[in-house]
């Protein structure tokens, strides 16, 4: 339809459009109330269920958090646990090793405290006084010698008697003092002895309260983690973030190791099944192959290690016997083995194809280079035997990150998609909210659109109010409820 159908008198545009203007207005007017109850049932049927949506994944996101928190709190404490668990084994084994024979101990340190005690009162006895007369001689070696021969042969005899009496007085204080020397030098063996005993006491005794304050601490975080305290929880929500890098990491660069492995076997291995066999277009058997021989070295791992008890991914395999776990280890291990000696053959395979193609194009070209020999030519070669030999076993402990991967990232998981449902229901509460304003700019806007209608409304009610106050009160308050009748 053309413009110029809508006029009225198309050679008066202005006019017409006046007019329609005019209608246009007279039509909005007399719609206002209906137009406003849709527009409000427009926002309420689209603000309504956003809302809604919004409370229920809140709700949601709150019932994760919870749940999330129980299986933390739950894995924390078996965790710590076994943590103290070990510890207390440790302790035990600390105790029963350096403590068990502890009586005997005491008994010789009394033993030999004893004996030093008594040869050091032994030291301390010494030699009887000289005898009463030695006073007399003192006595008598003060007489002046100018008294005659008598005098002096007396003196001369008792000088002599003296002397053979001074020099046995003296033997027997050396004999003396040197057996006191010996039982002196006879105390080191003991004292060393006895030192020796009390630093190996004294080394048990530290390691027991080393050993009991880590006790004490698991004790004590443990006892946090029973009561679901928020430092426990932001513990181990750390805890686990740092496991799940960690262990990310580890398997990235085991998945590098495996790359590796897989370059070393595939070439081999197109010679063994065919290199012209493919399963699909781009896929071939060869490549497959050997990434079946890399899975089941993998597979052969990590049965080994949950067979020993170190990974517990499985816990049928964890409550088998002791004569079947070992049966089971040693299965795995003799099928570990003989895949890495597979791999290393097929290394060896693998230099020899390269070494036989290197050959074949000396041979079409026109120079050819000397080949290496000696020891130095097979280098490369048990290089590549031995990482054949070595990275099945390699690749066999990646059943360790790969559990510590699968238990953080329920937490890490869980804290993301907590993340994640908390932002979609602030996004439709935010939805919600706007679709509500909009509404209510909607019926500004409506208003605005029949503001001319509207204000003559006004103009009218203000007069009628105004004649309503002139005839009485209850004039107005009829004139009142009509308006409020209007505006309902």
């Amino acid at each position: 339809m053309s413009f110029q159908s809508w006029l009225l008198w198309p050679e008066n545009v202005g006019l017409s459009l006046l007019v329609l203007v005019v209608l246009a207005m007279a039509f909005l007017y007399a719609a206002r109330r209906p137009m406003h109850e849709l527009i409000r049932s427009l926002g309420q049927a689209l603000g309504g269920p956003l809302r809604l949506g919004a409370r229920w994944l809140f709700a949601t996101a709150d019932e994760m958090t919870r749940r999330n928190k129980a299986v933390l709190l739950a894995h924390g404490r078996q965790e710590v646990g076994a943590r103290i668990e070990r510890e207390f084994e440790r302790l035990g084994a600390l105790v029963e090793r350096d403590l068990q024979g502890y009586p005997t101990l005491q008994r010789k340190l009394l033993d030999e405290i004893t004996r030093i005690e008594e040869d050091y009162k032994k030291c301390g006895e010494v030699p009887p006084p000289p005898p009463d007369w030695v006073e007399a001689v003192a006595a008598i070696a003060n007489v002046k010698s100018g008294g005659g021969e008598v005098v002096l042969k007396v003196l001369d005899e008792i000088k002599r008697s003296i002397g053979s009496i001074h020099d046995k007085a003296i033997g027997e204080y050396r004999r003396s003092y040197e057996e006191r020397h010996k039982i002196l030098e006879g105390f080191m063996p003991f004292w060393r002895s006895v030192d020796k005993n009390i630093a190996q006491v004294d080394k048990s005794i530290a390691g027991l309260q080393a050993s009991a304050a880590t006790v004490d601490a698991h004790m004590e975080r443990y006892e946090q983690i029973n009561k679901g305290t928020d430092k426990a929880e932001q513990a181990l929500t750390v805890s686990a973030f740092t496991q799940f890098a960690i262990a990310a990491l580890v398997m990235m660069v085991a998945a590098g190791g495996a790359f590796i492995n897989y370059k070393l076997i595939a070439l081999p291995m197109s010679e063994m099944v065919g290199a012209g066999d493919y399963i699909t277009a781009s896929l071939r058997t060869s490549e497959v192959a050997a990434l079946v021989i890399i899975f089941v070295e993998a597979s052969m791992g990590l049965f080994l290690l949950e067979a020993m008890r170190i990974t517990h991914l499985f816990p049928r395999i964890a409550n088998l016997n002791d004569a079947m776990r070992r049966r089971m280890v040693w299965i795995a291990l003799a099928l570990l083995v003989t895949l890495a000696g597979v791999e290393a053959a097929l290394a060896l395979m693998r230099d020899m194809l390269i070494a036989d193609k290197q050959a074949l194009l000396q041979s079409l070209a026109t120079v050819q280079a000397a080949p290496t020999e000696g020891w130095v030519g097979r280098i490369p070669t048990a290089g590549q035997m031995l990482l054949g030999f070595i990275l099945p076993f390699a690749l066999a402990f990646i059943a360790i990150p790969l559990e510590s991967l699968i238990h953080s990232s329920r937490t890490v998981g869980g804290v993301f998609l907590a993340a994640a449902v908390r932002a979609l229901a602030f996004a439709l509460r935010l939805a919600g909210n706007i679709a509500k304003h909009a509404c209510k700019v909607a019926i500004r806007l409506y208003d605005v659109a029949i503001v001319l209608p509207l204000l003559a409304e006004r103009l009218v009610r203000g007069a009628r109010h105004r004649h309503a106050g002139k005839r009485g009160p209850k004039a107005a308050n009829d004139v009142d409820i009509d308006v409020e009748r209007t505006h309902a």
